[in-house]
């Protein structure tokens, strides 16, 4: 669903936020940064790069087709919404329930880029299960804010074109 640019209350903030936790990603791909927020106050943050930043675990780049069929998360990263929810949990978990995720993606170069559609079942299971209401991404329609059930439902039916 489309949300006009003027009408998401502290996306301006939020998208500032996002943006500075997604340079400290340290995939090789794409960098992205999460922030969930409630009643004006950030509750939780988030990048994606390997568990602990390890750099032994880092894999970016390599061959995902040798991966069993069981393995159906093929990154090597804890995704930057995981990390916000697990952060949301530890620091502020009475305040998930309700909560707005805002997620910004940038290239390899820290430049500002379009979200794919909702495709992340494990994040937007993760999501709906902790009671987070919305997803807030930049795609090339704008900003849009998505319900999070109707997120969850969208990514079962993602295709990659």
């Amino acid at each position: 669903m489309y949300i006009p640019f003027l009408s998401i209350q502290g996306r301006t903030i939020r998208k500032f936020n996002a943006l500075t936790i997604a340079k400290k990603s340290t995939c090789g791909r794409a960098k992205c940064g999460c922030v969930i927020a409630k009643d004006g106050q950030i509750i939780g943050v988030g990048f994606n790069s390997p568990p602990k930043n390890l750099a032994s675990q880092k894999r970016c780049f390599s061959d995902k087709s040798s991966y069993d069929k069981k393995v159906t998360d093929k990154t090597c990263c804890i995704h930057a919404e995981q990390r916000a929810i697990i952060d949301a949990l530890k620091k502020n978990p009475s305040k998930m329930l309700g909560s707005r995720l805002y997620l910004i993606r940038l290239d390899t170069e820290e430049k500002l880029t379009i979200a794919k559609e909702p495709y992340c079942t494990i994040c937007s299971k993760f999501a709906l299960e902790v009671g987070i209401s919305e997803f807030v991404l930049y795609q090339k329609e704008g900003i849009c804010v998505y319900d999070t059930e109707e997120y969850n439902d969208l990514s079962y039916r993602y295709r990659e074109s």
